[in-house]
Formats: C-alpha cells, sequence, structure tokens
C-alpha cells in the first residue's frame, strides 16, 4: 500500500501547525509506522523542531525545479522510524521560482513521485508555510488528505473557511480530485475560559465529525519543546501535551486506515 501523504495547513500563522506536524510525526512513527516530515515552510521551524540543522542545500529547493532527486534529500532524525526532509532559507525563492515553472502546482507531486514509489514510508506529513501561496497550494496537488490545525480562539472560523474554500477549488479544477479534510484540531485549549469552549463548540456545530475529539491544550513545556530539539514526547512524557498528541496520533491512524502494528485496521 502507497504511503499516504497528508498536508498540515492553516494560512493563519502561531495556530500550532509546525507543533502539531512535528509532534503527530512522532507519535505515531513512536506508534511503530515509518514516517517523513517533509518540511515544506522556509521558516524550516520543523527541522530544528526535530534537531536538524537548518543546512544550506539540504532543502527540497532544487528538486522542486527538477534538479536531483527528493529521496537524496531524506535525513534520519534522531527518532526512530522519523526521516525527514528538511527546510533552510534557500525555500524562500521556491514561491518566485516555481511560478515560473511549467506544471508549477504539481512540482511537489512530482518531486514526490520516487520516494512514495520506495516504499520507505507508511505516512508523509507535509509542514505547509502559514499562507495559500505556491508551496502551500503544491502541498495540496499532492496531498490525500487535510489536516487543518486551528488554535481556540475568536477569528478560528476564519481560518478554517478559507482554506475550505481553497481545498473546493483545489478539487473542482481538476488539480487534486481526491483531495479530502481528513480533519480539524483544535490547539491551545484552555478550558478555564469560555471563549475557548465557545470556539469548540462553533467549530464541531460547522464541521461535525471531521473536527478531532482529541484537543491539544496549551502547555509551556510543549512550547518549549522545539528549543531543545525534540518532540514534547521525548521532552516530557507525562506532560498532558504528550497524551494529547498520542491520542490524536491513534484518531488519525484510524481514519487513515493506518492501525498501529499488531492491530487490524478500522
Amino acid at each position: 500500500m502507497a504511503a499516504r501523504v497528508i498536508a498540515v495547513a492553516n494560512q493563519k500563522g502561531g495556530v500550532g501547525k509546525t507543533t502539531t506536524a512535528v509532534n503527530l510525526a512522532a507519535c505515531i512513527a513512536a506508534a511503530g509506522r515509518r514516517v517523513l516530515l517533509f518540511d515544506l515552510d522556509p521558516q524550516a521551524n520543523a527541522t530544528s523542531g526535530l534537531g536538524l540543522e537548518k543546512t544550506e542545500g539540504a532543502s527540497a529547493y532544487r528538486p522542486l525545479l527538477g534538479e536531483g532527486s527528493l529521496l537524496e534529500k531524506i535525513q534520519p532524525t534522531a527518532f526512530e522510524r522519523l526521516e525527514m526532509i528538511p527546510s533552510e532559507v534557500d525555500m524562500c525563492g521556491a514561491d518566485v521560482e516555481l511560478a515560473r515553472s511549467e506544471n508549477h502546482l504539481q512540482r511537489v507531486a512530482i518531486a514526490l513521485r520516487p520516494v512514495l514509489e520506495s516504499g520507505r514510508h507508511d505516512l508523509v506529513l507535509v509542514d505547509c508555510p502559514p499562507s495559500l501561496g505556491i508551496l502551500t497550494l503544491n502541498a495540496f496537488a499532492a496531498a490525500d488528505g487535510l489536516l487543518v490545525p486551528l488554535q481556540c480562539e475568536y477569528y478560528a472560523l476564519e481560518g478554517i473557511s478559507m482554506v475550505n474554500r481553497i481545498l473546493t477549488q483545489v478539487r473542482e479544477n481538476g488539480v487534486n480530485p481526491r483531495l479530502e479534510l481528513l480533519g480539524i484540531v483544535m490547539t491551545m485549549y484552555d478550558g478555564r475560559t469560555k471563549l475557548a469552549q465557545q470556539v469548540v463548540s462553533d467549530v464541531r456545530e460547522h464541521f461535525g465529525e471531521l473536527v478531532f475529539e482529541t484537543m491539544i491544550p496549551r502547555t509551556t513545556k510543549l512550547a518549549e519543546a522545539p528549543s531543545f530539539g525534540k518532540p514534547i514526547m521525548y521532552h516530557d512524557p507525562y506532560n498532558p501535551a504528550t497524551a494529547a498528541y498520542e491520542l490524536l496520533a491513534n484518531e488519525v491512524m484510524e481514519r487513515l486506515g493506518l492501525a498501529a502494528p499488531g492491530k487490524k485496521p478500522a
């Protein structure tokens, strides 16, 4: 079975997008699946969040322009079954360069093909930039599913409506007819505030079962883990955010039919 490709995206910054991509990748790998985290964001926060250096020439920039193979850019991490295609500052030029390229919305899909055909991974998670530019649209064109982290705040629904509109356009314009909204994950949840409870209620009312049951709490340890180059489960195994991301990983695997080894797919 070919690896599934999931884009983690929200055009709004500061919603826990990269935090979710990094920690979800780590938890699914810890559950026994072979995971590739593809850092498509020029800020390269996912790269440093897994303890990798932002090294010139190490990113997908050249392969996206048809120069070299994306397979050669895959690097091991310190965490079992978790590999990575890092990002670095070169990716800042990708939006401009890709716009001039033939098949400019399909460059990620084309570059990923040999990676998927290699059979090295069960799941590819793509951490998208916090925008709906060409790199994010490329990720949408290459993905089977879209996972949207949503912060528990007043403007949350505005963010998801924009992503949903683009998803519909990508499908209906024939760029990627198979793209589905895998789910919405509520992040930075603080159950002590009425605002957070109201936002979650509103999002569930609009999107129903597409919203994951698991909500990611706001914790200090989760915020500091990237500075140690570790996912939260390795930085603080007993943190509430660790338990939350492990539960979210189970939900994601269930929706993808990727039950943990030894279990039957749902």
